[in-house]
């Protein structure tokens, strides 16, 4: 894979995982994230380049990508999440998840298309959900942006299409990183959760990332429009795979007794 990859929040968990995974298989890869992410130190350590971004500035992402050259590949994964209830979820807080999640996804998505229509190329990844689906309580902002990605992914898909730039999504579910470390803490609480997952337990950034690689890869080249879903089966599962029964859950995952 001898191409340029750009990967947006690629200093920390599943954005970091993308950008080793492209790395290692010869891309050419660039670690854009905010500056007290550290994104040059991260992206040293594996034989990147890092660039401070903030995707909610057009200004930023531009110089980024001149920076970078002609790029092959895009991963729009920069993201945040805000855990509240609905009438507590502050406007503020709607704002820059909205802001993060969906315009700076869609900054990125347009800066990338304006370089890649005149090669007639290119290859861009979307970071949706599980999210894009269903209504996980207590995250409305969160919900909403990443159902807003699959309007992106459709939309744009259709739009480039026709200058064979592919653009799909992974949907995760729910992936062991900094931003779901509490989660992972409680065993309680997973036991219940990881009920409704066939497999049984979370997920790992790497097991994102080779979706991702495989999306953005020439082995994916009749696929585009396509949302792929990394979560175990969740999405399968309506009333629940395991039971105490036939079970037993092990401090982070069930197996079969």
């Amino acid at each position: 894979m001898s191409n340029t990859a750009i990967i947006t929040g690629g200093a920390n968990g599943i954005g970091l995982a993308c950008a080793k995974e492209l790395a290692a298989r010869g891309a050419r890869v660039f670690v854009l994230d905010l500056e007290q992410e550290k994104p040059s130190q991260v992206a040293a350590g594996f034989g990147a380049q890092g660039i401070a971004v903030d995707v909610t500035r057009r200004d930023s992402l531009e110089q980024a990508f001149a920076a970078a050259g002609e790029v092959e590949i895009v991963v729009a994964n920069a993201g945040l999440v805000v855990y509240k209830e609905l009438t507590q979820t502050s406007r503020a807080e709607w704002d820059r998840t909205v802001a993060v999640n969906l315009t700076g996804l869609f900054e990125t998505v347009q800066v990338a298309a304006e370089k890649m229509k005149p090669r007639r190329r290119g290859s861009i990844v979307l970071t949706a959900s599980t999210n894009s689906f269903d209504g996980e309580p207590n995250l409305v902002a969160y919900n909403a942006t990443k159902a807003g990605v699959l309007g992106i992914l459709h939309t744009v898909a259709n739009e480039l299409g026709p200058y064979q730039i592919r653009v799909n999504a992974v949907c995760p579910g729910l992936i062991r990183t900094r931003l779901t470390a509490t989660a992972f803490e409680n065993s309680a609480e997973l036991k219940d959760y990881f009920r409704h997952i066939p497999l049984g337990r979370g997920g790992l950034p790497e097991e994102v990332a080779q979706a991702v690689a495989f999306l953005a890869s020439d082995a994916a080249s009749y696929v585009t429009g396509a949302s792929l879903l990394v979560d175990g089966g969740q999405m399968a599962s309506k009333f629940g795979t395991w039971n105490d029964e036939t079970a037993v859950f092990d401090r982070d995952h069930w197996k079969l007794k």
